[in-house]
């Protein structure tokens, strides 16, 4: 499988985007015409996929939001039509997936075989060799310094004088990113550890959440972009819920060519200013 680095860095130029969509489907906030039900969870991601294609750099489905109701099938038909209609676009699995090693063995095959993804997101916290079998067979973005409030309870605990987060960064780097299937999740809501995590990993890929319904600004990216490395950055909620009428998907792909065109706008800046 080709490494996420290399399928990033064709998708980066290729779109000129650094927007990352991610497809959390909540029945509950359809469209009128599709909300509460479930089975249209195909019709509605499928729809924001065919609006947006162009316009991004990736695609980050979150598997919670499809097997809650039961929606795995569902999951597996979004994906197969962004092969079909968008196949240069890579696909970020949002699993967050940490286990032993034989159970990593059965989630990569999950990921890998069943979902066909390009990468999945994992918890370090249960050592390196449950990151292994995930890196044999695909890549990853390992959870590093995430975007929610209580992240900092143990990302940021002092370890030999540094934060947790940035020693997670370093050892993942110093054990993975040769292969270039190694990516890191760092979240906008914290633009300076964001910065950090960017000088302690060099070019290897950073997955940004949190623009957005979040609560993290676009400036606030600019931290990770420097001229190596590249940066994924995720609008689910505010691109995914931009309409409710018929005309949903307009209104979802004027969300992501604004979101698209300041990330570039800041990315020129940074890029100058370097």
């Amino acid at each position: 499988m080709t490494s996420i680095t290399a399928l990033l860095e064709r998708s980066w130029a290729r779109s000129s985007s650094l927007l990352c969509v991610g497809l959390d489907p909540e029945p509950s906030r359809f469209p009128l015409a599709l909300r509460n039900d479930p089975s249209s969870t195909v019709t509605f991601c499928t729809a924001i996929v065919d609006a947006t294609k162009d316009l991004v750099c990736a695609y980050k489905p979150q598997i919670a939001y499809f097997a809650a109701f039961g929606g795995e099938s569902a999951l597996e038909a979004v994906i197969q039509h962004i092969r079909a209609v968008a196949p240069d676009v890579p696909v970020i699995l949002d699993a967050k997936r940490g286990d032993i090693g034989p159970t990593a063995q059965q989630y990569a095959r999950e990921a890998f075989d069943r979902y066909g993804a390009d990468a999945v997101t994992v918890n370090p916290y249960l050592g390196y060799d449950t990151i292994e079998p995930f890196v044999e067979r695909g890549s990853v973005f390992v959870l590093c310094r995430t975007s929610n409030p209580g992240s900092g309870d143990l990302q940021s605990l002092m370890v030999d004088g540094e934060p947790l987060y940035r020693r997670v960064a370093r050892n993942l780097c110093e054990r993975f990113a040769d292969s270039g299937r190694l990516g890191l999740v760092v979240g906008a809501t914290y633009p300076e550890e964001l910065g950090e995590v960017r000088r302690a990993v060099g070019s290897v890929p950073l997955l940004v959440p949190g623009i957005g319904a979040q609560g993290g600004d676009v400036e606030a990216v600019g931290a990770a972009l420097t001229t190596v490395g590249g940066v994924v950055v995720n609008s689910s909620r505010a691109v995914l819920y931009a309409g409710e009428g018929e005309d949903f998907a307009d209104a979802s792909r004027s969300v992501a060519l604004a979101t698209r065109d300041e990330l570039a706008r800041v990315h020129r800046t940074h890029q100058h200013r370097a």
